[in-house]
Order: C-alpha cells, then structure tokens, then sequence
C-alpha cells in the first residue's frame, strides 16, 4: 500500500466569460489526490492523508476516494472550507490556476494529527504540491517524512504552484525538507525552470537531488518524453506522439504509474530503487510516458486504468513491429 499525503481540492474549471457570467465546471482534485486516484486505477492500493472539510465539497472530495477504491482511514476531517483552484486552459491544453484556500481544510494538518504508528502494508509515501511548503501542513508532513526516512520509499513530486507559495526562496527551504528525505524525486522540467529561474539545467537539478539523498531522480519534459538520473547514470525515453486535450493531470499520472510500476514489479523499496540498472528505470520510464499519454487525451484529471496502459503499450509494440 502507498499513502498518499497532500491536499485534496475543487477544481473549478472556468470557460470564457459570457456577458457578465463565466461558466464552469467543479470537479474533486489536487495532485496528491489524483495521485492516490491514479495508484487505484493501476490495480495498487492506497490511502489518502490530508485535511479535508465537512463542507459539500469535502463530502464530494471523501466520497470521490472511496468510490475509487482508495483508502479513507487517514483521513481528517475539519470544519474549514475546502480549497477552491480555479483553473483557465489556454488554447494549447496548458492550464492557470488561482488558488482560494487560505486556512483551509487541507493547510491546517497539525502534528497531533499524525498517525502515531503506520500499519506494516504501507510500503511508500508521498508528497507534493503546495502542502509542502504552507502551514501548520507544511511541518507536519515533514515530520512525517523524517520519522519515516529509510524504513518505506519517500516520493516527493514538487509540482511547484508559485501562485499559493509566493516567497520562492520561503519554499526552496521548505521543499528541501523534504528533498532530504526522499528515495524518489519525481519531477517537470516547469518546475526546475521555477525553482532555479532559469539559472540550471535539468541534468543540474538532478545532481542537486542526487546530492540531497534521492536515489532515483525523474523529469518529464512534455511531448519530449522524460529523462531520468541515479547513480548508475541517465537515460530518457521520447514522448508519445497523441491528440492533446488539455495536459491537467499529466504529471500526477506520471507519478501513480512510476510508482505502480515499482510496486508491480516488486521494487518498493530503498534499495531496490537504489540498484535499477538502465533497463530498468527505462521501462518505468515507458510505463509512466504511456500512461500520461492517455491522460492528456481526455478533458481533465481522467488517469486511466492498469489495462488501457497495456493495451496502449502492446498496440505501440505492434505498430513499432509493423
């Protein structure tokens, strides 16, 4: 099992104005919580972690997970509001996001709130996103983090959301809390151009995560596919050339099959992670890349399922074969 820790939220997806009035469409998101959504739909199990209200919306945010099949025991439910993010799609596919949460529900996780112990099947964590960085959330999942360093796989996906942290330098020493504690960084080539503004390469950033203890480093690059880093070297893998709808949720797939894929093929572990030689992390690469392509071609956070991922890689096979 993998917990997924972070924030669960209301996408509100605007259309273009209409006179006085802008339509839109309320959806349960946030990237953890596709994560966790993700990992279900790969055939792994999961539970969520995060704060999540007792509003209308939170009760669609817990019954959401639950009707997916993703474990609600770590939840915490509050009487704060939900986070509302309301996301505008560019032309392109890329979406905006303007966040309403302050002192919301999934900010306001406390050390108290901490399992005191984590059951025996729980084999990895995660975290991502703005609940690094803002509080009490912020400490309380890096504590998290800490206590649990070297005994379960760590994966930290930083999915930078500048229009909630703000102070850039306030989140780099944030973030690196977490950096520290991690197995596995997962990675966009958006968030190392954020983070650095500019200044270093990806294969620089990897190094800097290497350096902080990660043993598996992995940065997507949009249509242009994914690289990856470890000790043994790097290695990438091209993109898949698919009909974009609009990317939302792309990289939350991404992460929900790296580590699926890991699971599946009994790597879920420290040291398991550590010894992948470059067959290996490029079949990971592979499974990820195949299963984000399925994403991107559907509106919204839609990640697909354990069999349209095969079904998507063995018809790939075929057309590489014809």
């Amino acid at each position: 099992m993998i917990l997924v820790c972070g924030e669960a939220l209301i996408d509100l997806f605007v259309g273009p104005p209409e006179g006085t009035e802008m339509p839109a469409r309320a959806v349960a998101g946030g990237s953890p919580f596709n994560v966790a959504i993700g990992l279900a739909r790969l055939g792994v199990e999961a539970a969520f972690f995060g704060g999540i209200s007792r509003d209308r919306f939170g009760a669609l945010l817990a019954e959401t997970l639950v009707r997916e099949g993703v474990d609600s025991r770590f939840l915490v439910r509050t009487d704060r509001l939900s986070t509302i993010s309301a996301v505008a799609t560019s032309r392109d596919g890329q979406p905006s996001y303007s966040f309403h949460g302050e002192g919301a529900a999934d900010r306001s996780l406390e050390l108290a709130d901490l399992p005191p112990e984590l059951p025996p099947e729980i084999e990895a964590l995660t975290f991502g996103s703005y609940t690094m960085v803002v509080e009490p959330v912020g400490s309380t999942f890096a504590a998290l983090a800490e206590r649990e360093k070297g005994r379960r796989v760590i994966s930290v996906d930083p999915n930078l959301r500048p229009t909630v942290v703000g102070d850039m330098a306030r989140w780099a020493v944030a973030a690196e809390r977490f950096y520290r504690t991690a197995t596995l960084i997962k990675a966009s080539d958006e968030d190392v151009r954020i983070a650095w503004g500019g200044r270093i390469s990806v294969a620089e950033a990897a190094a800097y995560w290497l350096g902080c203890g990660a043993r598996l480093v992995v940065v997507t690059e949009g249509e242009r596919g994914a690289v990856a880093f470890s000790a043994a070297g790097s290695i990438a893998v091209p993109g898949r050339t698919v009909a974009v709808r609009d990317t939302v949720g792309a990289g939350d797939t991404f992460h929900a099959a790296l580590l699926a894929r890991l699971a599946k093929t009994g790597r879920l572990h420290p040291e398991a992670i550590a010894s992948l030689d470059m067959p290996a992390i490029a079949d990971l690469l592979a499974y990820a890349t195949a299963a984000a392509a399925i994403t991107v071609t559907r509106r919204g956070a839609d990640l697909p399922t354990a069999a349209e991922v095969e079904a998507s890689r063995a018809s790939s096979a075929s057309n590489e074969r014809a």
